[in-house]
């Protein structure tokens, strides 16, 4: 019984919820719809008040004042003028009409004035504070104290500048509503335009108070929302008996039987087949018994699979190991040469990995170094590798440039590479007896190098493109010309992109800071303590790209075998 509540009274919070965005939707639209009605009429009838001004006065009448307000402003009629005008009986029985219809029709104003066009396209929302474009040559508002005089300017609501001058510059009235809701309460404002002839000479404004279009929407709101909860709350009522039957006690059926299962030990269940609802719940319980089956047929299975994966696990070692001694792996590599020292390592993201590095005597003269990226991770990116790795080296051994070999060993990357696989790789080649360094930079990452007494910096080497995408790609060679006690600092992306479980990256400024910390250090000791720096960054997340670095330190050029300096 208990469970049956629990479904029953998610059922119908269900419908709470669809009749709350129901209500929701059906007040909205209507509120929008006959908010919009009632604006309308407001903003009619204040269309009419400032008719009935106009034709009371006389356009004449109101023409002549305000072209004595534009003249005023202008500075082409004096004070004494506009005051003769103010203090004129005709303008005070105006102004007297003007007061008596704004209080018999509960207005907050009327005026009439003219816009200041050059003034109002001037408005600077940072400084508007002085931005007034509105000229008065009456004004009847409902506090006398804040009443404007004949010639007074004010400020204009600016989000209805552009509907204003428009109707200054067309003469006719605006399909816009001037609605504001303020300090002056919640108003809507007409403003009919005064011709003179074919020009916008002034403006009537009459501003009339909506307190009833708050509360009528109020109403209505409260009144559409009691309707829609009524009706739910009966329909709730009707159709949870209905569901209940067809809906609740089939789906308890089908909980007892799924927890049955587990209890008796994987028992297929007798009961599923006796649900009929010819539904999606009949279909739930078919599959459910379904699913008993092939959980019966999975674990049968599953002790096969575990077998032959541990199978494939012990592979997987075998092929890291296998890698591993592709790899020069023997540190000091050449304690007979006294020319130079270096050191490599690689730590795979998986059981193998597509980074690889190498070095190797070309000669008695010349040493390689090769540090690459294939694309990709896994058992494909390894088998690129030894691919790339066996052929760089046989074309370096047979005393190529590296342009030459990286060139040569691209287009044979290219034959019947279906995978489109590449791989990014720095190829450098020492002259020992002169110090002289030939490289090429495939897409690879960066070098890192120092000279003698300095610090690491980032080489800013001619980067080439990737090798395997395009036969016969050219490859620029650069030179560098090293000394005793400079060193060079290769990897690859899993160095600086090695990532934090915030997001944050180990990052080349990071690399040059782990560095620089002991220029001069032995290589192995450099390469240590940037795995160790990395290590302690990334923290508990997870490796998710191969990282490999080598350094090299010169110590000098030779003469006869002898170091020099």
């Amino acid at each position: 019984m208990k469970k049956h509540s629990k479904l029953a009274m998610k059922i119908v919070l269900g419908f709470l919820i669809l009749a709350v965005l129901l209500c929701a939707a059906c007040t909205g639209i209507g509120y929008v719809q006959y908010r919009s009605y009632i604006q309308k009429q407001y903003n009619e009838r204040a269309y009419e008040i400032a008719e009935v001004f106009l034709d009371y006065c006389s356009e004449e009448t109101l023409i002549e004042y305000l072209r004595l307000s534009q003249a005023y402003a202008a500075g082409e009629a004096s004070t004494e003028d506009v005051e003769a005008v103010v203090q004129s009986e005709r303008y005070q029985e105006l102004l007297a009409q003007l007061n008596l219809l704004r209080e018999n029709i509960s207005a907050n104003d009327i005026f009439v004035g003219w816009l200041d066009m050059e003034v109002l396209y001037a408005y600077d929302e940072d400084d508007s504070a002085d931005w007034t474009p509105l000229n008065y040559v009456f004004d009847s508002y409902m506090d006398p104290e804040l009443c404007y005089s004949f010639g007074d300017r004010s400020a204009f609501n600016a989000k209805y500048l552009e509907e204003a001058a428009a109707i200054v510059e067309t003469g006719e009235r605006s399909d816009n509503y001037f609605i504001s809701d303020g300090i002056y309460g919640y108003n809507t404002t007409a403003l009919l335009p005064v011709l003179d002839g074919d020009e916008v000479v002034g403006l009537i404004g009459v501003e009339i108070p909506m307190a009833t279009l708050q509360s009528a929407t109020m109403d209505y709101m409260v009144h559409s929302v009691l309707g829609v909860a009524l009706v739910t709350a009966v329909g709730i009522f009707i159709y949870m008996n209905y569901l209940y039957r067809s809906m609740v006690a089939p789906i308890n059926l089908i909980a007892q039987e799924a927890s049955r299962f587990v209890q008796e030990e994987n028992k297929i269940s007798e009961r599923l087949d006796k649900v009929h609802t010819k539904d999606e719940i009949q279909t739930l319980s078919e599959t459910l018994l379904k699913m008993e089956i092939d959980i019966n047929q999975y674990i049968e299975n599953l002790t096969k699979v575990t077998a032959e994966k541990e199978r494939i696990g012990a592979e997987l070692n075998v092929a890291t190991q296998i890698q591993a001694d592709m790899l020069p792996s023997i540190f000091p590599a050449f304690p007979e040469r006294s020319e130079f020292e270096i050191f490599a390592s690689m730590n795979p993201a998986k059981e193998v990995g597509g980074d690889f590095y190498d070095f190797f005597l070309v000669d008695d003269d010349h040493l390689a170094m090769v540090i690459a990226d294939v694309s990709g991770k896994g058992i494909p990116a390894a088998l690129f590798m030894v691919i790339a790795k066996t052929l760089i080296k046989n074309e370096a051994q047979m005393g190529h440039s590296p342009k030459e070999v990286m060139e040569s060993v691209n287009n044979q990357l290219c034959e019947n590479n279906e995978a489109e696989m590449f791989v990014t790789v720095w190829l450098g080649i020492l002259q020992l007896s002169t110090g002289t360094l030939r490289a090429v930079n495939a897409g690879h990452e960066y070098p890192m190098i120092k000279r003698a007494g300095g610090s690491f910096e980032l080489l800013d080497d001619s980067h080439g493109f990737v090798m395997g995408v395009m036969e016969d790609m050219p490859h620029e060679e650069y030179e560098l010309q090293l000394h005793a006690g400079d060193s060079i600092f290769v990897y690859t992306d899993g160095v600086p992109d090695a990532t934090a479980a915030d997001g944050d990256q180990f990052s080349r400024e990071r690399t040059l800071e782990v560095l620089n910390r002991d220029p001069d250090a032995e290589p192995e000791e450099l390469l240590t303590r940037v795995k160790q720096d990395i290590d302690s960054f990334v923290g508990e997340a997870e490796q998710f790209d191969d990282i490999t670095m080598l350094g090299m330190t010169f110590g000098g050029k030779t003469e006869k075998g002898e170091v020099d300096g």
